[in-house]
């Protein structure tokens, strides 16, 4: 029982260290992670219809 008194002690002590984000930074990354996926997503699809163009070209 003591060692969960001092596991629950150092966890409780360990999360008053956390900093956690405020809703500005939130809000940035996620418009960050949102912009990267889209411009991959399009990249993506860009070199998919290039490539079924061309491989329809060599079949026809």
């Amino acid at each position: 029982m003591n060692k969960f008194k001092t596991y629950y002690k150092n966890a409780k002590e360990e999360l008053f260290k956390v900093i956690f984000p405020i809703k500005e930074q939130i809000r940035s990354a996620y418009l960050s992670v949102f912009v990267v996926v889209t411009v991959i997503s399009l990249f993506l699809a860009l070199i998919d219809a290039i490539m079924s163009l061309s491989l329809s070209a060599v079949i026809n």
